[in-house]
């Protein structure tokens, strides 16, 4: 009987471990004094136009299990380890104030080991990654600023309407079943608007926005 009511008091603690963090797809950074732009060290700011929701598959919010889900949708880590430029950092409302991006990741052209070598030269989609996992809003969201960039001769700078297509580009790649390594991945997504502001306020290299973020659920299958 002793051992049944000792079951029975723990049982809210062991059912609380199989709880999500937050069981919801993310905090609105600009609820809490946070911003939906990173700090791109200028006094501007890159946007955070796609979510990778916090109700995704948990594996998925792990840095290894994003970058794999990364390479199933054509990104990969930067040529030969090499970080051309200073990290970003964004605050996403957490009480985690500003951060640096977790990790950035490059269009590689169907190859992992050298295709963003070839994004390096020649441009092509790349995205920065930031944690909302903060004592203030610990959802585990994925927070990404995705953009297109110019070629090396541009020094890297972003295409015009380039933080729109980027996102696009990323959500029609990702949106469906993709796989990588073994793993097999369906993703579905929603468009939101009220997160980012449309326009050039504040926006790095004047570039205007659509206000619009995409945020994505990615389940393993």
């Amino acid at each position: 009987m002793y051992s049944f009511v000792t079951f029975l008091a723990a049982l809210p603690c062991v059912l609380s471990l199989l709880t999500p963090r937050q069981a919801v797809d993310y905090v609105n950074p600009n609820l809490n004094g946070g911003s939906m732009l990173d700090n791109a060290g200028d006094g501007f700011g890159e946007p955070l136009n796609v979510i990778i929701s916090a109700l995704s598959s948990p594996d998925v919010l792990t840095l290894d299990g994003f970058e794999n889900f990364a390479n199933a949708i054509g990104f990969s880590t930067t040529c030969l380890g090499i970080q051309l430029g200073g990290p970003q950092s964004a605050n996403l409302g957490d009480g985690n104030g500003f951060v640096n991006q977790t990790v950035e990741l490059r269009q590689d052209f169907g190859s992992s080991a050298l295709g963003t070598c070839l994004e390096s030269l020649i441009g092509g989609n790349h995205l920065r990654v930031f944690i909302q996992n903060g004592p203030s809003a610990d959802t585990g969201a994925l927070f990404l600023a995705v953009s297109q960039e110019e070629d090396l001769e541009e020094a890297h700078t972003i295409v015009p309407n380039g933080y729109n297509i980027g996102r696009d580009a990323l959500s029609l790649a990702a949106i469906g079943t993709t796989s990588a390594n073994g793993v097999t991945y369906s993703t579905v997504g929603t468009n939101v608007t009220g997160l980012l502001a449309p326009g050039s306020a504040g926006v790095n290299h004047d570039i205007a926005t659509d206000g619009i973020t995409t945020v994505l659920t990615i389940t393993i299958v």
